[in-house]
């Protein structure tokens, strides 16, 4: 696996403060992508073991919140792999950490991918230039979903998908909303500059 950056006390790319690892390596490619340098599953820079303790360093510190996989696509065949094996090692050495994930790909195609037990927050769907809306919670445009992923595969039909929260607080945009009443008015989401989830696929 491959990555550009690693962002610490990110407020734009999940709940609380995080860690964001941003993996190279996107096929979706969308239009008014933030992050178009990621595509490229060569770019960036090898994830070594100095990469890993950096992060873990940041997940030693109390006040964060947890880790979230975003880039490029942290789904990407080139990461898949490595991917699983991070959150897998950080959800035993870090159980009280939560771990966020953006993909490009959508719940249905990857809801029975093995590394979805490690993850507690997914936001899926390509990013819709034309439909960008900068008051979205958590996402760019309104056909990307952010999902409570533990408590939806905990349900008999895992294809309806349990959201984390609504739209913009703690409005439902969906059949069922978990987890919305931490979510504060100061974390949405701006696309003014660095790299946020206004990215697309390639950031979601």
């Amino acid at each position: 696996m491959r990555y550009h950056n690693i962002t610490k006390d990110d407020m734009l790319n999940g709940a609380g403060l995080r860690v964001v690892l941003w993996v190279a390596g996107c096929s979706h490619c969308c239009k008014g992508c933030q992050n178009p340098m990621t595509w490229d599953p060569n770019g960036g820079i090898l994830f070594d073991d100095a990469a890993k303790a950096e992060i873990f360093e940041q997940l030693e510190q109390d006040y964060i919140s947890g880790i979230t996989f975003s880039g490029g696509d942290p789904l990407h065949s080139a990461n898949r792999a490595d991917v699983k094996a991070l959150m897998a090692e950080i959800k035993l050495k870090y159980p009280d950490k939560n771990i966020w994930l953006y993909t490009g790909d959508v719940w249905e195609n990857i809801m029975n991918y093995p590394l979805m037990q490690y993850v507690d927050v997914l936001v899926d769907g390509e990013f819709v230039l034309e439909d960008r809306d900068v008051t979205l919670l958590w996402k760019g445009s309104p056909n990307q979903r952010v999902i409570n992923v533990q408590a939806t595969l905990k349900q008999e039909d895992i294809s309806v998908p349990i959201l984390y929260c609504g739209d913009h607080d703690e409005i439902p945009m969906g059949r069922e909303s978990i987890g919305a009443k931490n979510i504060q008015e100061d974390n949405i989401v701006s696309f003014k500059g660095g790299m946020d989830i206004a990215s697309c696929g390639c950031d979601a």
